[in-house]
This record gives structure tokens, sequence and C-alpha cells, in this order.
């Protein structure tokens, strides 16, 4: 499934959803469906700079896709960053280096965050790609 359509598939789920408390709570369930990161990795080489909570995030290339583990100390936090591997992961470097992240927009997400978490996902995106990027770079 391409970047595009996980993206789609998730505003769709979101527009389930009457009210905030509601996306909150499914943003709590996705957290726990999160893939987990090697515990060697919850370090300080690890965690995204920016973030109000602990997030730490590892990424690897298998098979010519990106593949992302990520964990958070925080509730709400482990939701978005187990959203963003749900978009990112296993998805080719160049593919996620040019990603456009509208579907943040879409659902509304920023708008209902703390400007602190609201950093917190920006910094988490940048991380992303620029995992890829190295990826990418490798590759070529």
């Amino acid at each position: 499934m391409s970047i595009q359509q996980i993206q789609n598939e998730i505003v769709e789920e979101f527009s389930f959803f009457d009210d905030w408390m509601q996306r909150y709570e499914y943003l709590i369930e996705l957290g726990k469906s999160l893939p987990l990161i090697d515990d060697k990795y919850k370090t300080d080489d690890y965690t995204i700079k920016g973030c109000q909570s602990k997030v730490w995030l590892f990424a690897e290339l298998q098979q010519g896709k990106v593949v992302y583990t990520a964990d958070s100390d925080a509730i709400i936090t482990k939701g978005i960053i187990a959203l963003l591997v749900r978009v990112f992961s296993n998805q080719t470097p160049e593919d996620i280096v040019k990603a456009d992240t509208a579907f943040i927009d879409q659902i509304g997400l920023k708008e209902h965050l703390s400007p602190t978490r609201a950093n917190g996902l920006v910094s988490m995106i940048e991380q992303m790609k620029r995992y890829a990027l190295v990826y990418q770079l490798k590759e070529s």
C-alpha cells in the first residue's frame, strides 16, 4: 500500500469519530499496537529532539524499504508516533523523503495538540525523513 493510500485510510478512520475525545482514545489505542523499539535503542542517540516527552525512534533498511520501530513514555505521543510509523514504515526511502503529510491537517491533529506536542510531531516527521534520506543516499 502506498503512503497516500495509508494516509487516505487514516483520514477515513478519523472521520468516524464525532469529537476529539474519541480521536484521542483512538490514538491511545494505536499506541498500544506500535511495533516496539528494542530496549537497546532506548538511548539518547535514538531520542527525538524537540519532543516534550521521551520518544525513541529506530530505522533500518530491509529489502529496500525503511522499517521503523518506536516508543514513547507518554500515551498520546505514543499514539502519534504509531500513526507515523504506520504511514512511513515499509516504504522506500525515496517515497518517504518526498511524501507530504497533508493527512495530519485533514484529520485536524496539529490544531488539537498543545504547541509543544505539535512541535514534537514536526520533529518526529523530520527525524523519520532524515533516516530515509540517509538510506536513500546510501543506495545511490
